[in-house]
């Protein structure tokens, strides 16, 4: 292998760490955990919103839980009446780019579109708090996180994530997020599309247990606020 070969490989194989880390990025804010000895955990849910959102809601409402949803622009235009329940209801409502698409090799107008497209969708829910970002499937090399230092937005990941690991039982999702739980964590799950009833069956189970536990459920922004 000759010096430049050795030299690309190295450049390609730091690019793959950089893109797919949960706790680095080249510019701004990245926060996976927040550092904190409260019992305080933040519940959020990816993509979205989507005809199972009422369902959701509801349990979230009998369970007396706000969430952060991360939801995508496209599926905001889809179903507005969804993304309105959910600003109603009294979640918080983050970024999860316009289209899901992976933001990694992409032009910084077309970062730009993404976020400012899927800002102005939620906005139009009627939800006023504030927006932080999710990278689609948690993946960001420059572009991304260059725009979200330049305007001064925070990436928010994840520790948790009991649901994206293949088919799983309820109970086998709720033992993951329970045992993978600590002070500040933040918990991913999948809960907006067909094939996912194991997942929102099992928002009820991590609640009560994590409870049990002497945890208490704030949204995002909260947590963020508690890390200082």
């Amino acid at each position: 292998m000759t010096a430049a070969v050795a030299a690309v490989a190295v450049v390609c194989v730091g690019a793959y760490v950089v893109m797919n880390a949960r706790t680095f990025q080249l510019a701004g804010r990245l926060v996976p955990r927040v550092a904190t000895a409260e019992k305080v955990v933040a519940l959020t849910f990816d993509d979205g919103p989507s005809p199972h959102t009422p369902e959701v809601l509801r349990v979230l409402t009998d369970l007396r839980v706000r969430a952060t949803f991360y939801l995508n622009g496209e599926d905001l235009q889809r179903f507005p009446q969804f993304g309105t329940a959910i600003a109603v209801a009294g979640h918080e409502i983050g970024n999860h780019s316009f289209s899901h698409r992976r933001m990694v090799l992409t032009s910084p107008a077309t970062v730009a579109a993404e976020v400012e497209r899927t800002d102005a969708e939620i906005r139009a829910t009627g939800y006023t708090g504030p927006i932080t970002f999710r990278p689609p499937y948690g993946k960001k090399l420059w572009s991304l996180p260059e725009y979200l230092a330049d305007h001064d937005r925070t990436t928010v990941m994840w520790d948790v994530e009991p649901d994206s690991s293949g088919p799983q039982t309820t109970a086998e999702i709720v033992r993951r997020a329970v045992d993978g739980t600590q002070p500040g964590s933040v918990i991913l799950m999948h809960v907006m599309f067909d094939g996912r009833e194991a997942s929102r069956a099992a928002i009820p189970g991590i609640v009560f247990a994590l409870r049990e536990r002497g945890y208490d459920f704030v949204t995002v922004s909260d947590l963020l606020q508690r890390g200082g």
